[in-house]
């Protein structure tokens, strides 16, 4: 089990902006990695009420289950590296979730039993560095729908502010309000604007 905190800015890009970044850091097409994350909930939702989500990540034949719990700046995200065959468990039955991420699930009220899934995106993701951090561009699919995204990793919440707003001016990106990819996910599925 890893913990770490995750600061991250995001913004939702048209197509043309997408090939526009690409094209201004030089990234082509074979850096593109591709990702698939499954996302749980109960049935209420209450993980998404407790402002947390979980996922399952498979990528390049690794399975990382994560869970990410809102704190004042930023994400607390835990991570626990399974196997393919422990991967397949929980998606077919979220009851196999154990050890640390069992534990902290407990402690917010919820079982994993009460758990199911509800959903998967697929994503082709390409990072680079960048002042810094971390620079992220995904072209994510889901239910019949494909957006893209640039996400900045950054350690430091202000810095990494500037340096994102600075970046997007001067692509001449507009700033967008951007859930993130499991309230996309659950936004398109549900049929409603989520209020988080």
């Amino acid at each position: 089990m890893k913990q770490e905190i995750e600061i991250e800015f995001k913004n939702l890009l048209t197509k043309e902006e997408f090939e526009r970044v690409k094209h201004a850091f030089g990234i082509d097409d074979r850096q593109f990695i591709y990702q698939e994350n499954h996302y749980f909930d109960t049935p209420h939702f209450l993980l998404k009420e407790k402002g947390a989500a979980l996922r399952i990540r498979a990528k390049q034949n690794t399975y990382t289950l994560t869970l990410k719990q809102t704190i004042e700046q930023g994400l607390l995200e835990t991570h626990e590296t399974i196997t393919q065959e422990k991967a397949q468990s929980i998606l077919n039955n979220p009851a196999a979730i154990q050890g640390e991420i069992k534990k902290i699930l407990q402690s917010m009220g919820i079982a994993p039993n009460q758990l199911h899934h509800f959903g998967t995106l697929a994503t082709n993701r390409a990072q680079i560095a960048y002042k810094g951090g971390l620079l992220v561009l995904d072209h994510s699919h889901y239910l019949q729908t494909d957006d893209y995204e640039l996400e900045y990793e950054a350690s430091h919440f202000a810095k990494g502010k500037e340096a994102f707003e600075e970046l997007l001016a001067s692509l001449n990106i507009p700033t967008r309000p951007t859930a993130n990819k499991i309230k996309r996910l659950y936004t398109k599925k549900y049929g409603v604007e989520d209020k988080q």
